[in-house]
């Protein structure tokens, strides 16, 4: 064959992955029309849109430490660079004020743009795009009624490649599918509710789904579990008995740790922290209750957990004295934490879950429940990043994870550095 056929060949079969790429990053859009124009909202549709925008927790990225609500301007960490997220105010040069309904819904369920350019899976539109029209444009309509904010757009600082269209136009070929929310026969609507809330507006596989080295979310066994990208927590699976799963949990104790952060058999802390206090403590009874019901029905697979391997007396001895000095006088002699104040270190699943980020986390930065309305003043825990280094933490980790009925893995220093070291914003 010679090189000119050979060169052809593969020109040839460069346009057809190309157009294949193209096509399946516009499959399913309906045009814009080109009289679509901005509009304004029924009050009941600015209402609902702020109980949607709180389902979603919109405000948490898309505000920035000091700044104006929805304004944007917050860098979000990844491990392909920062991306800043948009200004949500109606303000028309640098916010959604120029939108339609039209173009809102695309952004939320093509993840497109006003413009028409592709927009990063940071903005968790594998997930927003199964959030009906209805929904959209009640959203749409509480967005417009915020006050306008000038605040011009940061442009992202990814790297190459990723910062750059083609990429991520590929990145959607092989791994976004517009869709939608379909209810499932035979499930109740409480079910069903919960269903859309947890895959949709709640996005809770953006953090709790594993991811590849591309950023994508796995698939397989729902919700469980993954390292969060860049802050080193791990959220953990509700999908295993070990990690976070609430199948056994009544659903008011479910929905009582949604509304309040606290509830007899967990604290939400860290990330999950902020998704209770800045969204999941304002949602109605009756949508908590329904988040309860799906999450308790998610199937539940366990994986073998690492093998615990020896540990040195010596190493035991030194954490033990550690737990003594800085740990015991609130957790108790015993690990038995006092009800209703300090959670238990025995039989906390915190403590023996692999990888034991989360446990580092707590003991480098303390352990901080959100401050709820229905529970103002929650007991904390001071960090101790500063008073004891990383071998003695990976040591009071280490002998916490082998106490008490406890045979997990032992932490090393380099978990700790690595655990530690992460983004704090």
């Amino acid at each position: 064959m010679s090189r000119r056929l050979v060169l052809g060949v593969l020109a040839a079969l460069l346009a057809v992955a190309a157009a294949a790429v193209a096509w399946l990053n516009v499959r399913g859009e309906a045009p814009i029309p080109p009289d679509a124009r901005p509009v304004a909202g029924t009050p009941a549709q600015v209402a609902r849109g702020a109980e949607l925008a709180r389902a979603g927790n919109c405000a948490t990225c898309h505000t920035a430490r000091g700044g104006a609500p929805y304004a944007g301007g917050r860098g979000i960490a990844t491990p392909f660079g920062t991306v800043y997220a948009g200004n949500l105010t109606p303000d028309e040069s640098t916010g959604l004020g120029a939108w339609s309904p039209e173009h809102f819904w695309r952004a939320l369920h093509h993840g497109r743009s006003k413009d028409g350019r592709l927009l990063y899976p940071a903005f968790p539109y594998p997930q927003f795009t199964r959030v009906t029209r209805d929904d959209a444009d009640a959203l749409y309509a509480f967005l417009r009624s915020l006050p306008p904010v000038v605040q011009a757009n940061r442009a992202h600082a990814l790297r190459f490649p990723f910062d750059a269209q083609p990429a991520l136009a590929v990145w959607r070929a092989l791994y976004f599918r517009p869709g939608v929310f379909e209810p499932e026969p035979g499930r109740s609507a409480e079910w069903n509710r919960g269903a859309y809330l947890v895959r949709g507006l709640g996005h809770c596989e953006a953090c709790h789904g594993e991811r590849n080295l591309l950023g994508a979310t796995q698939g397989g066994l729902e919700l469980d579990g993954g390292l969060i990208p860049m802050r080193h927590w791990y959220a953990p699976s509700l999908a295993s008995a070990r990690e976070a799963s609430v199948a056994d949990w009544p659903v008011d104790e479910i929905v009582a740790l949604l509304r309040t952060g606290a509830a007899p058999r967990g604290v939400a802390l860290g990330p999950m922290g902020d998704v209770v206090l800045r969204s999941t403590q304002h949602l109605t009874e009756a949508d908590l209750r329904a988040i309860a019901v799906f999450l308790k029905s998610l199937p539940q697979v366990e994986r073998p957990a690492p093998a615990a391997g020896p540990v040195t007396p010596a190493r035991l001895a030194e954490g033990e004295r550690l737990y003594a000095d800085h740990c015991a006088a609130c957790h108790g002699a015993q690990g038995e934490g006092a009800e209703g104040l300090i959670p238990p270190l025995a039989g906390n699943r915190t403590v023996t879950m692999d990888p034991p980020a989360n446990l580092v986390r707590v003991i480098v930065n303390g352990g901080f429940a959100p401050a709820t309305a229905s529970r103002p003043r929650p007991f904390g825990m001071p960090p101790f990043a500063h008073t004891l280094d990383d071998d003695q933490i990976a040591a009071v980790a280490t002998f916490l994870r082998r106490r008490w009925g406890a045979n997990a893995a032992e932490v090393s220093a380099r978990e700790v550095t690595r655990f530690r070291a992460a983004a704090s914003d």
